[in-house]
């Protein structure tokens, strides 16, 4: 077998606004695996300044792991175990080439164009006007539920967007849920979600930086609004502390990126953990191209979870790879369309 690793630049049509900045590239790296004529397609969806291996190093470990290919996926992605992105970049790749077509990972009604799976709209960070527009385009659009990262504006015109929202779409309508990404400070957070439970909004995801474990349970146990964990879920490799983290922070939900936690086999270890707490869940994609993003929603509809998925990512870039990804109606759905995949 002949692993080589090759890294890709994908541009933003429109700068992405996050509360760590605007985005208007985003880095990603493909592992592609040869063996009796066939080839495995996989991506490391790294993202700068948030992926726990966003160190010194990456490229040096991704040469690494294509020159000691032939330890295997088992031997190799336990050797990874710092390198989520990676783990799972080698995960997609052995699984595409043992695969009959290299971007059917695991065929099902998704694949077969049977099924679609329900995604939230996202609403990018932004001036009141961009939201609003965005917001509308969204409702126009289908979406039964949509998501808006907020904490980079001031949040009194945050407040006014989603009393917007309301003043037109009930929650019966219209399933509103918000990313804070960590940006508001533990002294007033719990005045901040009281304002913002007036919405009825499904969750907030990480509504105070990761770290604070004392004050994330605080929040969880008084918020008005259910919280989700995002950002906290990262760097914790090992299945004892990402027990112990659920244990002490009781969150209503946690999200799980696949790019971030090591894959399809990082994730359900998180699931499993989950479930024993009783803890909700939804898997959402990190920014990858429509070759991450399309091993991502296959392993999601696998997992037969009926709430909106975030996988509504695919369309964000000016030169992603054309793939049979498209959303309609508030769904991710696989069509007929043809791949094109070239580095």
């Amino acid at each position: 077998m002949q692993a080589r690793y090759h890294q890709y630049l994908l541009n933003f049509k429109k700068p992405a606004g996050t509360s760590r900045g605007v985005l208007h590239q985003k880095e990603t790296w493909f592992i592609l695996l040869e063996h009796e004529g066939k080839t495995g397609i996989g991506e490391c969806g790294i993202l700068r300044g948030l992926s726990a291996d966003d160190r010194p190093g990456y490229e040096e470990k991704l040469r690494w792991t294509c020159q000691n290919i032939h330890l295997g996926l088992a031997v190799l992605y336990d050797e990874l175990i710092e390198f989520p992105s990676i783990q799972f970049g080698l995960e997609m790749a052995f699984l595409s080439l043992a695969s009959k077509h290299p971007f059917e990972l695991f065929p099902s009604a998704f694949t077969r164009h049977e099924q679609g799976i329900p995604i939230n709209g996202l609403i990018w960070m932004g001036d009141q006007a961009s939201m609003r527009q965005q917001i509308d385009e969204k409702l126009h659009s289908g979406f039964h539920c949509i998501k808006l990262k907020i904490g980079a504006i001031d949040f009194h015109k945050e407040l006014a967007l989603l009393s917007f929202i309301r003043a037109h779409y009930s929650p019966e309508q219209i399933e509103i849920r918000v990313d804070a990404n960590g940006a508001f400070s533990s002294n007033d957070v719990l005045d901040k979600l009281s304002q913002l439970s007036e919405f009825k909004i499904h969750s907030i995801e990480q509504p105070i930086a990761k770290g604070q474990i004392y004050e994330m349970a605080n929040v969880c146990a008084q918020s008005p609004i259910p919280v989700a964990l995002d950002e906290e879920l990262i760097g914790v490799f090992s299945a004892s502390d990402q027990e112990a983290l659920l244990e002490q922070i009781k969150p209503q939900y946690i999200i799980l990126k696949p790019s971030f936690v090591g894959g399809f086999k990082g994730s359900s270890q998180w699931i499993d953990i989950a479930r024993k707490y009783k803890v909700g869940w939804w898997v959402t994609s990190a920014l990858e191209s429509n070759v991450g993003l399309n091993a991502i929603a296959q392993w999601a509809f696998m997992q037969n979870n009926p709430m909106p998925q975030g996988l509504g990512t695919g369309a964000l870039y000016t030169n992603n790879f054309e793939s049979p990804l498209e959303v309609k109606n508030g769904q991710l759905l696989y069509s007929t369309l043809p791949w094109n995949f070239s580095l």
